[in-house]
């Protein structure tokens, strides 16, 4: 049987040396270690052995089988190596030339412009909340003095779930969130930025967009804060040669209220056809928390008074990099998107 371990051992490694793709390779596998294999036949035959002889033949047999899958798996590897380095030489490759290039991603403009607000108002102390897309009438409307029936809710046509669960139509139910978790605490100083939902869909309008809603409550807070507050990001936003104007407005929440212009950014004031001849773009909404949305907030609004405004993105976005259409934001052409 020794004589048989020696020759099996000879033959096998000739048949590896001279086998010249992996087709042979596995037919030599099979030949010497498949179920019906020459060693696995001697393997089997191990109890017609001699007691006294088992060990050492087992051993042999042991040292064969793990020499031949050695021998197989060398063999294999160096086909793969030596038929990669063919390829290679066949493609005839050109080192020197430059790498293929790729598209890198970058942020979506509107991501762009919300981040920038963000980090305007954040420099200035405010504290970024947030809070559920899908709210309850009373955060959406009543907390904020617009009750059932009210005609305020027609300006803000709703995706309704329920008769008491919609689609937020402004993030002004944060503010309210806010306020309520912090308990009559001082001072309040958040914006709100997020998706909101409403039933619109022309050149300025999108059924779904975003907004960044403010808020502040704290002691003796008048319109000249607000108005010093929206003056900052407006030139930190825009250039520092911008102007604002506030103009009388209706809000149910913020009494009173005002509707915030910017000195046109075309014109720079002068008048023309973006403006209206005007030299003003309106941007925003403001005005003083009205008492009833405070008190209803657990705040008293004979010792606290607060201010409060709300700004579209897209409507930023669409001033400062002079886009006229907001749904070119949403139709994902890289024409456009690759410009910002």
């Amino acid at each position: 049987m020794l004589d048989d371990i020696k020759k099996l051992q000879q033959n096998l490694s000739e048949e590896i040396n001279e086998a010249e793709s992996t087709e042979t390779l596995e037919k030599i596998r099979i030949k010497y270690l498949g179920k019906k294999g020459l060693v696995t036949k001697l393997m089997r035959s191990m109890g017609e052995v001699p007691a006294e002889q088992r060990p050492e033949m087992g051993q042999r047999l042991n040292t064969l089988k793990n020499t031949a899958e050695q021998l197989l798996e060398e063999k294999q590897e160096a086909m793969k190596y030596g038929a990669e380095s063919k390829r290679w030489e066949d493609e005839k490759i050109d080192v020197t030339l430059p790498g293929r290039p790729f598209s890198v991603g970058r942020r979506h403009p509107l991501s762009e412009i919300l981040q920038e607000i963000e980090q305007i108002f954040t420099s200035m102390g405010f504290k970024i909340a947030e809070g559920p897309d899908i709210e309850h009438d009373y955060y959406n409307f009543e907390a904020l003095n617009i009750p059932k029936e009210h005609p305020a809710r027609d300006m803000q046509d709703s995706y309704y779930i329920s008769s008491e669960v919609l689609l937020r139509t402004h993030t002004s139910p944060v503010q309210i969130r806010t306020m309520e978790a912090m308990k009559g605490a001082l001072p309040v100083r958040i914006i709100a930025p997020g998706k909101v939902y409403r039933r619109d869909d022309d050149v300025t309008h999108s059924p779904m967009f975003h907004q960044v809603e403010g808020l502040v409550v704290d002691k003796d807070i008048s319109m000249a804060d607000l108005k010093g507050t929206l003056l900052l990001f407006v030139q930190e936003m825009f250039g520092e040669g911008r102007e604002i104007r506030l103009r009388p407005s209706f809000f149910p929440f913020t009494e009173p209220s005002a509707e915030v212009d910017i000195s046109c950014i075309i014109c720079d004031g002068k008048g023309c056809r973006v403006c209206s001849e005007t030299g003003w773009l309106e941007i925003l909404g403001s005005g003083m928390v009205h008492p009833k949305v405070l008190e209803m907030s657990g705040y008293d609004p004979q010792k606290v008074t607060g201010y409060a405004f709300g700004m579209g993105v897209e409507r930023i976005a669409m001033l400062k990099y002079g886009i006229d259409d907001i749904r070119l934001f949403f139709n994902n052409d890289m024409r456009l998107l690759e410009q910002y």
